[in-house]
């Protein structure tokens, strides 16, 4: 196989496949975009382009589905094929062929504000926390887990050390709701804001800032010019930290972590980083402080799918109340009327439907 057909290749396959592929070939292979990363890989491979293709093919055949079996002579002769097993589908997805849809009332059920109880910390939250006290910590787990209270808890015994504490969030928007709801915790005195757009109580020992002001304060401190009390730093909170992904901004956060204080403690929280074990390994690899990963895959608030018609109708989007995982087709009756009494409305006089 010639390099341009290696890269035709390469260029068909997912990211993660590639990412897979760049394991011991590509150091911080997660850092880079498709297109650098297919660039990255055949570099490397310069010498062993056949070596790269074989290992190549080899994760392209686990990713095929089993071969079906021969067809019958029954078969072949237009004999209607065997009904499928009803066997469960893992993760809520559809019971089996001929089994009834989930009814509206029954997609709804339960849903609303649950009946007040007791807060007790969950272990994934209880052990982010205690991780802390020597080490940096990656925290993986969905939304809705309760990130914000390992972040809540962190800063609160941050302070009561005084240290200082800096939250950054991507954006000026999540920055002022995060300033608003810690004031509400910890009180307006002990919170302070730092965007491009408002600053107010910069002096305060806990300040909300975006990853930018961050990164800039950090340079401003390099060459001398210290804005906030970075001696006292003890927690820096770097909230949706998948943006160190991004081909845009990612470099900023790199740069965050590479600059921080080493005395700091680094607390990286994301509800979608696809490799976090990587990312725990490389802040180990540049930081004095080891790093560790928690990660929680159990989703605590479950997802539900539901269609709202244009003309006012709601209905379960698949046939069973949970999101049927990896088999999105199987759609709920009703919703697949709407979905073409929508069509024939919206398309073209004359225009075939799909």
């Amino acid at each position: 196989m010639t390099t341009d057909e290696l890269e035709q290749l390469l260029a068909q396959q997912p990211v993660a496949v590639l990412h897979r592929l760049a394991r011991g070939r590509v150091h911080r292979h997660f850092r880079a975009g498709k297109r650098r990363l297919i660039e990255l890989l055949l570099q490397h491979s310069s010498q062993n382009l056949a070596g790269l293709e074989s290992d190549l093919q080899t994760l392209i055949a686990e990713r095929q589905p089993p071969a079906q079996p021969a067809r019958s002579p029954g078969r072949a002769a237009g004999r209607a094929p065997a009904p499928p097993s009803k066997q469960p589908l893992p993760g809520g997805g559809e019971p089996g062929i001929g089994e009834p849809a989930v009814s509206l009332a029954a997609w709804l059920e339960g849903l609303g504000v649950p009946a007040p109880q007791p807060f007790v910390p969950d272990p994934w939250q209880n052990e982010a926390l205690r991780a802390l006290d020597d080490s940096d910590v990656v925290v993986s787990v969905p939304t809705g887990s309760g990130k914000t209270y390992v972040a809540v808890e962190a800063a609160r015994r941050a302070m009561e050390d005084n240290r200082t504490v800096i939250y950054t969030s991507p954006l000026k928007a999540l920055s002022n709701t995060k300033f608003t709801e810690f004031s509400r915790i910890f009180g307006s005195d002990k919170v302070g804001i730092l965007t491009g757009d408002r600053q107010e109580n910069g002096q305060a020992p806990l300040l909300i800032m975006t990853t930018e002001i961050l990164r800039n304060l950090l340079y401003d401190a390099a060459s001398g010019e210290i804005d906030v009390r970075l001696d006292t730093l003890g927690l820096v909170i770097l909230d949706e930290s998948q943006y160190l992904a991004d081909p845009e901004r990612g470099v900023v956060w790199e740069e965050t972590i590479i600059f921080c204080p080493s005395q700091a403690r680094l607390l990286l929280l994301s509800a979608s980083i696809g490799n976090p074990q990587d990312i725990a390994d490389w802040l180990s690899s540049i930081r004095t402080t080891p790093c560790r990963l928690v990660r929680h895959s159990k989703r605590t608030v479950p997802l539900r799918a539901g269609y709202l018609h244009p003309n006012g109708k709601l209905v379960p989007l698949f046939k069973t109340a949970a999101i049927p995982h990896g088999h999105p087709t199987h759609l709920h009756p009703e919703a697949k009327r709407l979905f073409i009494e929508y069509e024939e409305e919206t398309l073209p006089s004359g225009r075939p439907r799909r």
